[in-house]
């Protein structure tokens, strides 16, 4: 049969028309050979086993085939129900399955076995992180145990607050660790230094009483170790028949006459025989006696310089001495000496005539009081301390020499050049006998030394205004060496790392000198558990704080102060390492890395003015940090960037202490909120706004936040040669 011919339809075989084909596959006739049935046997044949569906069934005439045509009507509707009740159940057969297979990563929206993707970046892109469950150690990129605790290391899986620098920790399960907050706030902070030291005799007030010549000891009269003695009191007395020789010279001297070639007349040998007896160890009163009794004594009375107590008798009556040999020693104990040892850092925060408590270990409870008469200039090489000695006044002879005593010193947390003491303010004191303080000035009663004025010595003779620094719970910071973190919960249950510097610490408190501002909530119970939590999502945490941020939202906040306006050589460095940063700024706001040239004066200012010794203390630290932020500047666009806002925040936190000439005139503090890492400050001089972190993508983004130009006069830059030379 050719393609062209038409197939003829069997015989008796309704044509489709006529016909009501089954619901079989695809309308094909299951049987492999076609049957011809009569047409009046069609309508009453049975079905097959198989429903029927390889059937041609006629169309019957309506009178006749009623009931067949309603049956057939009943069996459709009944196959498409079943068929479409299977086809949902298989849908949504496939819907779990598909939905196990994502869950369990063999399917992912990348397809079968495919990279995981979370906040829009592949995770397979960075490596895998193990970490001890203990954290002993940080992060690992390898597995295995820890080689501190020896525990199996643990695969960190990505969780909690999705942005790689906090997690979130619903309300139950922070009742259930007990993790609490706190706010950071914003004050005063002194801290207290804790020592141990002894009490030890005040050697201004100590006396060795030797023998003045030799001869016999015939009465001790102090005569046992301990005794009271009163200055003029008689001590021991001594047989000596020089002195009868030199008392008769003396006399003879008076009498006149000669001796031999000399004429002792003569008022030069009259003054040496008196200057002899003196030496004698006779005193002004004993001579004028002989003077006028003329009566030489083979004898001579030991009287005691001083008042105090016999604290040495190293003879007894009878002993023969020689000239020279010591009989006793005699201390003053109205005033002793807390010998105290600090260690270097401490003992430069502790300046002469401050004022000391101490609790001696035999007296529980009972404090004493006194001040720093000396502060060793050395340290101690074989236990690395300074000596500090404290004067103590003892008239009721509580304090005992070679007890032990713990003290407490109370100094600003942060150092400063001037401290305000009401007892010291105004007042002069002894350069010798801190406890000697007059509020005019005049001789010390005890040396004979002038009184100096307070203020020379680092006191304010007026209150000052607060040193404002920002203060947290120190169980608030984690410590690991040098890396310091705080966890701030930004929103309810949200808890973001923060990288703070810490500075010192006191009992309850801690101050935080970078990295967080007054008035955040941070975690103070259960933020180890905090800090876990990060690990285990592989976020930075205490063990790795790299890429934790380190500055507080919002602009820098900045002390009232007055700053000093320097003159001389150190102003001109001033004025010369700023205009440096001026042109650093200028440069990155037009998208351009630091001048080298300015890049090189700015490092050169800055360890300048670290030496200049009229720079105050807590300029010259910020500038010490400013340096070391500088260096990374050397290199590309955005890591300078970066390091500028360290630059920046030290730069001010010096100019409020002191500045120079030129920057005294024009100042101002600008931030933008839109630098990455909780915003920017920065410095300009005056003019437009240009941000130096954002350049001609934002250049005009930000706010003035303060002018920091001096209101007072300050000098003229004339008067200043070397800005000239600059």
């Amino acid at each position: 049969m050719t393609s062209e011919e038409e197939p003829k339809p069997p015989e008796h075989v309704v044509p489709n028309a006529d016909t009501e084909v089954g619901n079989n596959s695809a309308n094909e006739i299951s049987n492999t050979e076609e049957k011809t049935v009569p047409a009046d046997e069609v309508s009453n044949k049975p079905p097959d086993d198989d429903g029927g569906s390889n059937e041609v069934v006629p169309q019957s005439d309506p009178k006749t085939a009623g009931p067949i045509s309603k049956l057939g009507g009943l069996g459709w509707l009944v196959r498409v129900g079943v068929n479409t009740t299977a086809t949902v159940a298989a849908a949504a057969l496939i819907l779990f399955l598909i939905g196990v297979a994502q869950r369990t990563g063999w399917v992912t929206v990348n397809g079968f076995g495919g990279q995981e993707q979370s906040g829009g970046e592949v995770a397979s892109s960075q490596p895998k992180r193990y970490i001890c469950p203990m954290m002993c150690t940080p992060p690992s990129t390898e597995p295995g145990r820890c080689p501190v605790c020896a525990m199996e290391l643990v695969e960190a899986t990505s969780s909690g607050g999705g942005d790689g620098k906090s997690v979130t920790i619903e309300a139950a399960a922070r009742r259930l660790v007990g993790i609490q907050t706190a706010m950071s706030k914003m004050g005063h902070v002194t801290r207290t230094i804790r020592t141990i030291g002894s009490i030890d005799f005040d050697e201004s007030r100590l006396s060795t009483i030797s023998a003045y010549i030799d001869g016999r000891l015939e009465e001790m009269y102090a005569d046992y170790v301990g005794v009271r003695v009163s200055e003029g009191d008689d001590l021991a007395l001594i047989y000596s028949p020089q002195l009868y020789s030199a008392q008769t010279e003396f006399i003879t001297s008076l009498d006149g006459g000669s001796v031999g070639r000399f004429d002792i007349g003569q008022s030069d040998l009259g003054a040496m025989a008196q200057e002899n007896l003196s030496e004698l160890g006779m005193t002004t009163e004993q001579i004028e006696e002989l003077r006028k009794t003329r009566k030489p004594q083979s004898r001579i009375r030991i009287k005691s310089p001083q008042s105090g107590t016999v604290i040495e008798k190293t003879a007894v009556e009878g002993d023969y001495v020689k000239t020279g040999q010591k009989l006793y020693r005699i201390a003053d104990l109205t005033s002793v000496w807390l010998m105290l040892d600090l260690f270097p850092d401490d003992a430069s925060a502790v300046r002469f005539g401050q004022e000391v408590e101490a609790e001696i270990q035999s007296m529980q409870g009972e404090v004493f009081t006194g001040r720093v008469a000396f502060i060793d200039p050395t340290v101690n090489p074989k236990t690395r301390t300074v000596q500090v000695r404290v004067e103590v006044m003892n008239f009721d002879g509580k304090l005992r020499p070679g007890d032990y005593a713990t003290a407490r010193i109370t100094v600003p947390a942060i150092p400063a050049d001037l401290v305000y003491d009401p007892a010291l303010a105004g007042k002069y004191i002894s350069p010798m006998h801190p406890q000697v303080i007059r509020e005019e000035p005049g001789p010390c009663p005890l040396c004979g030394m002038d009184l100096v004025p307070t203020s020379q010595l680092g006191f304010s003779p007026e209150p000052l205004p607060e040193q404002r620094v920002v203060t947290v719970p120190r169980d608030s910071v984690l410590m690991a060496g040098d890396n310091g973190v705080i966890y701030v919960e930004t929103e309810p249950g949200r808890f973001e790392i923060r990288r703070v510097s810490v500075g010192p610490m006191t009992q309850k408190e801690a101050v935080i000198i970078e990295g967080l501002a007054p008035g955040e909530t941070i975690a103070t119970g259960g933020n180890f558990l905090i800090d876990s939590q990060m690990q285990l999502a592989g976020n930075p945490s205490l063990m790795d704080p790299s890429r934790a941020p380190s500055f507080a939202p919002g602009p820098l906040e900045l002390p009232e102060n007055d700053p000093v306006v320097l003159a001389g050589d150190a102003g001109a460095q001033f004025d010369r390492a700023y205009q440096a940063y001026f042109d650093i700024q200028t440069a990155m706001a037009a998208d351009t890395t630091p001048p080298p040239v300015a890049l090189n004066t700015l490092l050169d200012g800055l360890a300048r003015l670290e030496m200049f010794g009229d720079v105050p203390d807590e300029a010259q630290k910020q500038f010490g940090r400013a340096r070391r932020a500088a260096v990374r500047m050397d290199g590309p666009l955005d890591p300078a960037r970066a390091a500028f806002r360290a630059v920046s925040h030290a730069m001010l936190r010096a100019a409020v202490v002191a500045r120079g000439p030129k920057t005294s005139e024009a100042l101002t503090q600008y931030y933008c909120p839109m630098v990455p890492g909780n915003g920017g400050d920065w410095m300009q001089p005056g003019g437009d706004l240009a941000n130096p972190y954002w350049g001609a993508e934002m250049l005009t983004c930000g706010e003035v936040v303060r002018d920091l130009a001096v209101k007072a006069e300050v000098p003229s830059i004339a008067e200043i040669p070397q800005l000239e030379a600059l």
